[in-house]
């Protein structure tokens, strides 16, 4: 787990148009193993940490809204389309960051992995739980207590 001392924290997409920084420890990290996140990334997996909203702030640049266009929205870099974070439906109090957009990634580990039923044969993470789709809602308050060594 991300330590307070790490943070703030800063990041950006491939080219460096975009930034952002982090002020607020991770609620929970995940691996995403749909085939949206599979075709979004060119990969198995997508890599995530539910940032809380007050804590992430975009500081430079002007993200565009690309993948999901919906009441879900991916917002990506306008000039190299690096995938950076997700804002999902009716969640307003995070922010799903693409934790490779940090300048430093090295302390992440999934702690979830959502979509095996989807996931590719060789796709290990290593995550604490796993789920064939999403968590219920109501397991979400146990698994960000757990994560944040509070259950």
């Amino acid at each position: 787990m991300m330590r307070a001392k790490n943070l703030p924290m800063e990041g950006g997409c491939r080219c460096g148009r975009v930034r952002l920084k982090i002020s607020a420890p991770p609620l929970l990290t995940m691996a995403c193993h749909c085939t949206g996140c599979q075709r979004m990334t060119a990969s198995a997996y997508s890599l995530s940490a539910a940032i809380p909203s007050e804590g992430f702030e975009v500081t430079k640049g002007e993200p565009v809204i690309g993948g999901l266009h919906g009441t879900t929205k991916h917002y990506f870099c306008p000039h190299c389309m690096s995938w950076m974070f997700t804002r999902p439906e009716g969640m307003d109090w995070f922010v799903n960051l693409r934790v490779t957009m940090l300048d430093d990634p090295s302390w992440f580990t999934p702690f979830i992995e959502t979509w095996t039923s989807e996931k590719l044969a060789f796709a290990e993470t290593g995550a604490v739980h796993s789920y064939a789709a999403l968590p219920e809602m109501a397991a979400y308050e146990g698994l960000v207590k757990e994560y944040m060594g509070k259950g």
